[in-house]
């Protein structure tokens, strides 16, 4: 199936998102003079916003692209997390299979924006593995929802905050290879190599320099390109790589083994926030959708450069998608 087709299609597709939610918080000013406390901006506030974010953040991509989503993960059991769960719901993902733990706060990371620029960014998290039983919870939850409402496509967003621990991953991903079900991962260093056997495997450059040791890697080289990414197959054994460069684009290894390199498009780029999570479901769900993964790459870049373009985390809009993609395809033809 060819990109614009899928995504016309998608309204077909239930997806499962597990990982790390976390609460997207603005403080939106102006500054007007520097403190006389020490040589720092004053921000007048002018509104407070607060959005899904995390998987969260990727779960809001797949419905904006039309599809179902069901929302897999642990959460605080605090005043934020009440305010996670509820925006889920007013935005249709499903939260059966979010569960709050007493013992960890609800991760919220607050961001302080004048005039459209990123003055400063404080977090409230922790990143301590979940306890035993909030797995096990976490587990059950995951797998009563394969049961009820079997997903087209699983996607692991791993924000390194501890809800994605090596028995979580594998048995998810175990479950979900004995059903078939494709699985998707954006990760980070903690678990980077206990993704295995999974169908696409999406690493930033930092993370697939750390991930394999390869701290030198030119991401400029296309050799060592090559070379990395066929490094990192062999290893966690996916049947698809694909490493977002920035500004360079993204690089494929596809189930066939092809190399490709999928330039960036020209943008202007007013915040990279979320960036990750929109290019991780736009390759998913087209991936479930039956497109060729080249293409599912392709249009994953192109989606990831949109978002760029808004202030804050804020989904893919799928209109605007498809009138990008058309106009790639007849630049291509």
């Amino acid at each position: 199936m060819n990109p614009i087709e899928a995504l016309g299609t998608t309204g077909k597709l239930h997806v499962m998102v597990v990982g790390d939610v976390m609460v997207d918080a603005y403080l939106i000013g102006e500054v007007n003079r520097i403190s006389p406390e020490a040589p720092v901006p004053v921000v007048e506030v002018r509104a407070r916003e607060s959005r899904l974010g995390g998987a969260a953040n990727v779960a809001r991509n797949v419905i904006a692209l039309g599809a179902s989503v069901e929302l897999a993960s642990v959460i605080g059991n605090d005043e934020a997390g009440a305010m996670l769960i509820q925006k889920c719901q007013e935005q249709s993902i499903g939260t059966d299979a979010i569960f709050m733990d007493s013992n960890r706060p609800t991760t919220i990371k607050n961001r302080i924006i004048s005039d459209g620029q990123h003055l400063l960014r404080v977090d409230e998290e922790v990143s301590v593995p979940l306890t035993d039983s909030a797995a096990q919870s976490l587990i059950q939850g995951s797998l009563q929802r394969f049961e009820q409402q079997p997903p087209d496509v699983v996607i692991f967003e791993d924000y390194d905050k501890g809800v994605l621990t090596p028995w979580v991953i594998k048995t998810i991903l175990d479950a979900a290879n004995q059903r078939g079900i494709p699985t998707c991962v954006d990760p980070k260093f903690r678990q980077f190599s206990s993704y295995r056997n999974v169908t696409l495997f999406k690493p930033n450059l930092k993370e697939l320099r750390e991930g394999l040791g390869l701290n030198g890697l030119n991401h400029e080289d296309n050799d060592e390109l090559k070379r990395a990414t066929e490094q990192l197959k062999e290893t966690l054994r996916c049947s698809c790589v694909m490493v977002t460069l920035s500004e360079r684009g993204v690089w494929v290894l596809d189930e066939q083994g092809h190399h490709h390199h999928l330039p960036a498009h020209p943008r202007e780029i007013n915040d990279v926030s979320g960036a990750g999570d929109t290019v991780i479901a736009t390759a998913s769900l087209l991936l479930a959708g039956g497109v060729h993964f080249k293409d599912c790459a392709a249009v994953a870049n192109l989606a990831g450069g949109l978002v760029c373009e808004k202030v804050g985390v804020v989904p893919i809009e799928l209109e605007r998608l498809k009138t990008e993609v058309l106009q790639m395809q007849l630049a291509s033809s």
